[in-house]
């Protein structure tokens, strides 16, 4: 079930039990597994949401995202070279004004993101608002700030988290996080719409094929869609 957004005001404190630590050191391995292949071969990467700020689930992810737009071959090259083979590859614009990015899905599980053009400042707090680790903060098994997507904020504490609701207090919060409050009230925003009206689809999903790079499939959108080429116009590649 979808988790929705909560409105109320206290605090409440959440304490892990055995199974949540082991689930969260063995979601963190994975990621820092990941994280270091790319590390060695120069490419900076962060793990974000649920194993960044500690409360996963048995459904929780691991995404690694790059945040600097690198060369897909590198990154490719180096899961390679590993043995890591990928399930699939997808290019993908939320909406017409977002950064268009690059997914490569190594299983269910396991996810590599990044930007295939230069982030807007909103987008690079996108990933401080849900909570962002690097990989030293992984490998000493520290955790972060971050809101969830019920836009409660996730304070972690030595036992589990406390949990409070962002609804009302979006320039505390962007104080703590470190982000613009414009961030943090676009982000209430278009949760609860969503939470309305329901999750909406994609402006541009797109499979890269077996004999393309993803910046070749990004040529082909910028030739074909006058979206994309503004976005380019805009804020730059």
């Amino acid at each position: 079930m979808t988790k929705k957004p909560v409105r109320r005001a206290e605090r409440v404190e959440v304490v892990y039990d055995k199974k949540h630590w082991s689930r969260l050191k063995e979601l963190q391995s994975k990621a820092v597994k990941i994280m270091n292949i790319l590390n060695q071969s120069h490419l900076h990467s962060i793990a974000h949401g649920s194993i960044a700020r500690g409360d996963v689930s048995d459904k929780s992810d691991i995404d690694v995202f790059l945040p600097d737009p690198p060369s897909s071959f590198i990154i490719e090259n180096a899961l390679q070279n590993t043995g890591i083979s990928v399930n699939r590859r997808i290019v993908v614009q939320a909406t017409p004004l977002h950064a268009i990015k690059g997914y490569i899905e190594i299983d269910k599980q396991r996810c590599i993101s990044f930007p295939l053009v230069k982030l807007r400042p909103v987008e690079k707090d996108f990933y401080k608002f849900g909570g962002e680790a690097s990989l030293s903060m992984l490998k000493k098994e520290m955790r972060t700030l971050g809101v969830d997507k019920r836009l409660m904020l996730i304070e972690p504490t030595p036992e589990g988290h406390v949990e409070n609701t962002i609804v009302g207090r979006e320039e505390a919060v962007a104080g703590l996080l470190g982000i613009s409050v414009r961030t943090v009230r676009d982000r209430v925003r278009a949760l609860l719409r969503r939470d309305k009206i329901g999750r909406t689809g994609v402006f541009i999903e797109r499979e890269v094929l077996p004999n393309e790079t993803f910046e070749m499939v990004l040529k082909k959108l910028v030739d074909q869609n006058p979206a994309v080429r503004r976005r380019l116009k805009l804020y730059g590649k």
